[in-house]
């Protein structure tokens, strides 16, 4: 049985960069949700005007490596108290969401980010939103396995690998 969890924090290439090396994880996609326009392209989502965010499906056997464990990463490798921004990367595209399957996997993030703001972890207040599941619109193949394909890439040597540094160093 496989597990699906949708996830947007900042940019796609960093967090599908991270979840291929997470133990459990069987498949990422990186696509777009949350948006009001049908199909959008890249050049859509990154203009801000389409309402949707940049996020990976990550796929997962829960025998393996579960829900609570997929998000202890994703909370580890962005920042969810900056609204609309990751970084130099700003706008609505690149907010913190999780957009939940069903009420267990909103029960399991909403105590999550409970448990994250009691304990301080952030100097700010968590922003992530917590949204339905909607319409997953898959990103351009360019985009898929993007930080494999092109590490030397400035973005990916600056931004991407750092990322994956810190996944290796907290979570090997």
């Amino acid at each position: 049985m496989t597990s699906k969890a949708t996830l947007g924090g900042g940019c796609f290439w960093c967090l599908e960069a991270v979840y291929q090396e997470m133990k459990g994880v069987t498949g990422i996609v990186s696509g777009y949700m949350g948006g009001h326009v049908d199909d959008p392209t890249y050049q859509e989502v990154c203009g801000g005007g389409s309402g949707h965010v940049e996020v990976v499906e990550v796929s997962f056997d829960p025998s393996i490596t579960s829900f609570r464990e997929v998000l202890a990463v994703f909370f580890t490798i962005h920042d969810p108290t900056t609204r609309d921004r990751q970084g130099n990367d700003e706008g609505p595209q690149y907010r913190s969401a999780i957009f939940f399957a069903d009420e267990q996997q909103k029960m399991e993030a909403a105590e999550v980010m409970r448990d994250l703001e009691m304990a301080g972890i952030y100097e700010g207040r968590i922003v992530t939103e917590l949204r339905p599941a909607e319409r997953f619109w898959p990103a351009e193949d360019y985009h898929q396995n993007y930080y494999r394909t092109h590490p030397m890439q400035p973005y990916c040597l600056f931004v991407v690998g750092p990322k994956v540094k810190k996944f290796r160093e907290r979570f090997s």
